[in-house]
Order: C-alpha cells, then sequence, then structure tokens
C-alpha cells in the first residue's frame, strides 16, 4: 500500500466527507470521524493494516465549494502537517449554479480551476502523497445538464493530478459502473447524497487508488 505505517491522512471536502464529523477535528471516539467514507476507510485500513496504525483526519464541512477550501486552508490543512492529504471538492461548486443560480453561491469552471491550483502549490511540496478525488452527480444519463457540467469540472481535477503528481479518484466512473445495474434512488435521491453504500463505493475507490490489499496486511508478508 502506498500510504506508510504511521502516516496522517487529512480529508478535507464537503458534506460528503463531512457526515456529522466532530469540530474542530473530526477524529477520535464515538462517532467522531463521521458516518461516511471516510470513517469507512480509516475502519477498513486499521481492520486490513493494524500494524500501520494510520491516522486518519476529518476536516470536511457541509455546503463548502473550493472557495470555502481556500478560505480555511491555513487551519484545517496546513497546521495539521498531515503526510497525506485528501480533496474531494466541486460538488456545491456546479450544484448551486442550478438549485440557486440567482444567488449566484456556484464557482464558475475558471475560479474552480485558478483556485484548485493555488490550494495545490501552496500544499504539494509539504505532502509525500496527495489523493484528488473528482465531483460527481450520479445520475447516469451524461447529457443531463447537471451531470455533464459535473464532468467538466471532473476533467480540471483529472489534469491537476496530473500536473501535481497526485493519485485520482475517478468517483463519477465508480458511480457509474453501479448505474448500469441500479437506478440512482437507489443510493441517492438527490444524486448527491449518498446512503452507506454509495459511500462504500467512495471508500472502495479510495482505497483502491492507494494500493489498498483486500487480504491486508498479512498477505503483504507472505
Amino acid at each position: 500500500m502506498k500510504i506508510a505505517s504511521a502516516s496522517s491522512l487529512v480529508c478535507i471536502g464537503d458534506s460528503v466527507t463531512d457526515c456529522e464529523r466532530a469540530r474542530p477535528i473530526g477524529e477520535g471516539l464515538f462517532g467522531a470521524i463521521g458516518k461516511g467514507w471516510v470513517a469507512q476507510v480509516d475502519a477498513l485500513l486499521m481492520a486490513a493494516y493494524p500494524a500501520h496504525c494510520i491516522r486518519v483526519t476529518n476536516v470536511g464541512i457541509s455546503g463548502n465549494t473550493v472557495q470555502s477550501l481556500a478560505e480555511r486552508w491555513q487551519t484545517d490543512v496546513l497546521d495539521l502537517k498531515p503526510d497525506w492529504l485528501s480533496i474531494m471538492i466541486g460538488i456545491n461548486d456546479v450544484w448551486r449554479q442550478f438549485d440557486i443560480p440567482r444567488q449566484q453561491a456556484g464557482v464558475d469552471l475558471a475560479a474552480y480551476e485558478r483556485t484548485y491550483t493555488d490550494l495545490l502549490t501552496r500544499t504539494r511540496p509539504t505532502l509525500k502523497g496527495l489523493v484528488l478525488m473528482t465531483p460527481y452527480f450520479i445520475e447516469a444519463n451524461p447529457a443531463d445538464a447537471m451531470r455533464a457540467r459535473m464532468d467538466q469540472y471532473g476533467a480540471v481535477v483529472r489534469r491537476l493530478s496530473q500536473r501535481f503528481d497526485a493519485i485520482l479518484v475517478d468517483t463519477q466512473a465508480a458511480f457509474q459502473a453501479f448505474l448500469a445495474h441500479h437506478h440512482s434512488a437507489e443510493i441517492a435521491w438527490d444524486r448527491v447524497h449518498p446512503n452507506h453504500i454509495g459511500h462504500m463505493i467512495l471508500a472502495r475507490s479510495f482505497l483502491n487508488a492507494v494500493g489498498f490489499s483486500w487480504s491486508g496486511s498479512a498477505a503483504q508478508s507472505r
């Protein structure tokens, strides 16, 4: 696995990352890390690689855009000094363009890429590893207006992953594999906030990308 023993992993994003995590820092007992994919990643890392003792911290905040991340980047990323950083942002940047367009709460594509690029430029030299997760819309039809817009933002993340030597997690592709067999309503009525199955799709995609062995650390020693 690419994440070494005794590493710290910070996961930042919006409500899909947040999932009722504790404040100010999402880690500790009794659900402090939240109830979503970050908690599932933490559980699987500890169960499969108990000797690695990887510290997972959740700093997602519901409603965040990439500009929201920029406002809290110093305290919630740089000050934590993570070895590894995972970022999944962009859903609200797009969604707000559709559900409340008159309030102009979304972030256009150029501003999204510019802000994201600035954050990565400041941070990548301090990290041992970086994981960029695309934003997604759980909609099978790529011609759907919001899905098509979200794919444009996902393409930005793909370009940034190449530029900044990051591991890419294509969450849209992961959901598309599920949608080949099931309707989106089975995991997310609003096509954004997934249930436990959707969160496991995200967790599985993240873990596969970082080289997680589903046989665990015992398989690595044989």
